[in-house]
């Protein structure tokens, strides 16, 4: 999937999305669409430059910005390991059932795993904060 400007190929897709908080080089955004298309968060993150965490499809698998020092390396593999899976969740949905019109809405708290990463982004974040980008954590 990818994203197009307006009139070129592809089908219309609207996210609007905000940020939560930042953790130095992660944001935890919240996103809410206008649209159901196939991987739209995931591909209008990548076109923000900004993919998801942990998301192989769409370059979120890599350092994309910080450090290149081993410390650094070795604190997003752990992250890797605390949520192997694309840093996504959706906290609610709702939509009007097709055939009773009825409408429907479901809630979800945060997964311990997304839990327990946000945890090490926070520390990270305000270890970035206090001493600047080139912060590294302490394990």
């Amino acid at each position: 999937m990818a994203v197009f400007p307006d009139g070129e190929y592809g089908k219309h897709a609207v996210t609007h999305y905000t940020v939560l908080e930042r953790f130095g080089y992660v944001t935890l955004v919240e996103c809410r669409l206008e649209t159901g298309r196939t991987h739209q968060i995931r591909a209008h993150m990548k076109y923000l430059g900004h993919p998801l965490f942990n998301d192989e499809t769409y370059g979120g698998d890599k350092i994309l910005k910080g450090t290149t020092f081993t410390k650094y390396k070795h604190f997003i593999e752990n992250c890797f390991t605390i949520c192997p899976r694309h840093a996504l969740h959706a906290k609610s949905l709702g939509f009007v059932h097709p055939t009773t019109g009825k409408e429907l809405f479901f809630d979800s708290e945060l997964p311990a795993d997304m839990q327990a990463l946000l945890a090490k982004w926070k520390v990270y974040g305000n270890a970035v904060n206090l001493k600047g980008d080139s912060a590294e954590e302490e394990e």
